[in-house]
C-alpha cells in the first residue's frame, strides 16, 4: 500500500527560549492511500497544531513530515505553494467560498488557477456536483445556499484537482445534524470509492465514527488508536466510551 503521509518524531514548541511550551511531543504516524482517519483529543491536546504541521500551514520544531515521499519540512515557500496546489485539498469549518463567484466557479477555482480548459473545468465540476447532490445549485452564489450545501461545495472544490490527501478541520462544526450526516456520507463515499485519502480533525464522536481509524491525542502524544469494525454504531459507542474513560473536555 502506498504511503501518502509519513510523520517521524514530530515536535512543536511555542514561545521564546526559556519560556517554551511543548505542544507536540514526538508524534510518529503513517497514513496510507485511501485511509480515512479522524484525530480527536481534549481541548489543548495539540490536534489543530498537528493538522497545521501536516498541511504545510506551520513548520515543526523537530521531526519530519513526508508527503508523497517529499520531506515538506525542508521545502521552500515556493515549493510548499506548489505542493498545496498539486497534492493537498482543504476543507475548513467556515467553508471559505468566495461570495462573488457562483458555486460552479468556486468548485472549479483550483483547476482554473492551474490553467485547465474551461470545458474540462465544467465537466469535472458537474460530475462532482452530481455526486454531492449539488447539480441544480451550480449557478447559485454562496449566500443563496444552506450551510450544508456550502460545505459540500467546499468539499467538491477540495477534491476537484485529485489531491493526494484531503485535510478537514472540524468540517461539520458549523452544520446541523442532517447537514453533518449528508456531508459525512459524501466523505465516506469518495473514500470508499478510492477517490480520497482523508485526515479529519474533530471533537465530535458522531463525525469520527465515519472514519476508518480514530487516533486520540492527549498531552501532545498519541494515546491510542481505535479501528472501525463492520458496524459504525458500535464504533461510535467505543469512541464515546473512550472519551468517558479519559474524563476530558473534547470540545
Amino acid at each position: 500500500m502506498k504511503k501518502v503521509l509519513e510523520i517521524k518524531n514530530l515536535v512543536k514548541n511555542y514561545g521564546t527560549r526559556g519560556f517554551q511550551s511543548r505542544v507536540l511531543k514526538g508524534i510518529d504516524l503513517t497514513i496510507y492511500q485511501h485511509d480515512f482517519i479522524a484525530v480527536m483529543g481534549p481541548s489543548g491536546s495539540g490536534k489543530t497544531t498537528l493538522l497545521n504541521l501536516l498541511s504545510t500551514i506551520d513548520k515543526p520544531t523537530q521531526g519530519s513530515v513526508f508527503l508523497d515521499g517529499t520531506d515538506i519540512t525542508r521545502c521552500s515557500n515556493t515549493q510548499l505553494s506548489q505542493i498545496r496546489k498539486d497534492k493537498i485539498g482543504f476543507i475548513f469549518q467556515d467553508y471559505n467560498l468566495l461570495d462573488t463567484m457562483t458555486l460552479q466557479d468556486n468548485i472549479a477555482l483550483p483547476l482554473s488557477l492551474n490553467g485547465v480548459s474551461s470545458k474540462e473545468c465544467i465537466q469535472k465540476t458537474k460530475k462532482l456536483a452530481e455526486m454531492f447532490g449539488l447539480r441544480e445549485h451550480l449557478s447559485k452564489y454562496p449566500y443563496q445556499l444552506s450551510g450544508g450545501q456550502k460545505q459540500r461545495g467546499a468539499t467538491c472544490r477540495a477534491l476537484i484537482s485529485d489531491p493526494e490527501i484531503i485535510f478537514a478541520d472540524e468540517p461539520t462544526g458549523a452544520l446541523d445534524s442532517k447537514s453533518s450526516r449528508d456531508l459525512l456520507e459524501c466523505l465516506k463515499m469518495v473514500n470508499d470509492n478510492g477517490q480520497a485519502t482523508i485526515v479529519m480533525v474533530t471533537h465530535d464522536a458522531f463525525s469520527a465514527s465515519y472514519a476508518k481509524d480514530v487516533y486520540i491525542l492527549s498531552d501532545g502524544m498519541i494515546k491510542c488508536k481505535l479501528t472501525k469494525g463492520s458496524d459504525r454504531k458500535e464504533f461510535y459507542d467505543r469512541i464515546i466510551d473512550m472519551q468517558a474513560s479519559m474524563g476530558s473536555d473534547f470540545s
